[in-house]
């Protein structure tokens, strides 16, 4: 329950008192604050600024000069917007700026706004304004004795003319019925002075019951279906793998790549024979045939240590994803990424890491 400091009209301090809890109910709804502020603000625009296009101005009916022979630019009329005294691009057209704020919601920004001023110690009672005649002098006296500082908003119970009268000339000082208070004059205040007998004799209006009521049902079906949607999805962004982006024809080669890649068959001597081969191409099967690439099947017997990591031939890049779906120890593929020095197939090492350690967890 939030409290608020009471005074006397003699200005001593009382002790604090309890807020109607229908009002100061001590939850703070930013979003509905900012659209009805927002609103506010945008109803107050008089929305009567105007200019002429070049089609309002008058005159520029005939061509400025010639078209060619002039070093000019050409110009079809004297009204165009880059020419003095011509018209404006694209210029403003009086229209309203007014938005339409339901009541339940303007409610909802009321109490909100009480909510955040309660919450800060800013709301001060005080008894009664008990004032003969107009007098500001008198008013400026009992808000320094309630401690009021900097924009204050007074709350009278009901229309009070002396109290009105007195702080006209005071411009951080406004004055308004309890009940007549927008949500922007309550924000706009640093410290709110309410009369004790206007707390004690208001009730909820209309819109603050139907407002109530539209809280005490909660969140609407569809949207609570529709947050669980977004949380879910957000919780499957987080878990996919950073590079899945640059890595989408990586994860579908691995996903088919199972069966062992063994060395290239020798070509059978049935094979017709070709033509001859040139020079170059000799020599590069020959050196070919002098290092024989390692077998990656290993014998049934043999372990995962066993296999030389060192002497193994790294293939080209297109093949990489199906090459190391061949590894199931990191050590190896961790081995083979330090021999690798091609930043393009980095990517492929990661990834098949990346599904070990997951496989691992899992």
């Amino acid at each position: 329950m939030l409290k608020a400091r009471y005074y006397q009209n003699d200005g001593s301090e009382g002790k604090a008192q309890a807020l109607p809890e229908w009002l100061f109910d001590g939850v703070v709804h930013e979003d509905v604050l900012h659209q009805v502020i927002k609103a506010y603000l945008s109803n107050q625009r008089q929305g009567t600024a105007s200019a002429k296009s070049r089609g309002e101005v008058r005159g520029g009916g005939r061509k400025p000069f010639r078209q060619k022979g002039t070093g000019r630019a050409r110009q079809g009329t004297i009204r165009a917007a880059q020419m003095r005294g011509g018209g404006v691009a694209f210029p403003p057209i009086p229209h309203s700026w007014r938005q339409r704020v339901p009541r339940k919601v303007r409610a909802l920004a009321r109490r909100s706004a009480f909510n955040s001023r309660a919450q800060g110690d800013r709301v001060v009672l005080v008894d009664s304004f008990a004032f003969d005649t107009p007098k500001t002098k008198t008013l400026v006296e009992m808000l320094g004795r309630v401690g009021a500082e900097g924009k204050v908003l007074v709350l009278t119970d009901g229309p009070n003319a002396n109290v009105y009268l007195s702080s006209r000339n005071l411009p951080s000082v406004e004055v308004r019925p309890f009940g007549d208070e927008s949500a922007y004059d309550i924000l706009w205040a640093h410290v709110l002075v309410i009369e004790k007998a206007a707390l004690d004799n208001a009730e909820p209006s209309a819109m603050h019951r139907a407002a109530m009521e539209s809280l005490s049902r909660g969140e609407p079906v569809v949207r609570s279906r529709e947050r669980a949607a977004e949380q879910e999805q957000a919780e499957r962004k987080k878990a996919r793998p950073l590079r899945e982006k640059h890595s989408r024809r990586v994860t579908g080669v691995v996903a088919e790549a199972e069966a062992p890649i063994t060395t290239k068959e020798a070509p059978s001597k049935s094979k017709p024979k070709t033509k001859p081969k040139a020079k170059g191409a000799a020599k590069t099967e020959a050196k070919a045939e002098a290092a024989p690439e390692q077998s990656l099947a290993k014998s049934p017997g043999a372990s995962e240590s066993e296999l030389d990591v060192a002497t193994i031939k790294l293939p080209k890049v297109a093949d990489m994803a199906e090459f190391l779906a061949q590894f199931d120890n990191e050590s190896d593929i961790k081995a083979l990424q330090a021999r690798d020095s091609r930043k393009t197939v980095q990517t492929h090492y990661e990834v098949r890491l990346m599904e070990i350690s997951t496989g691992k967890k899992g």
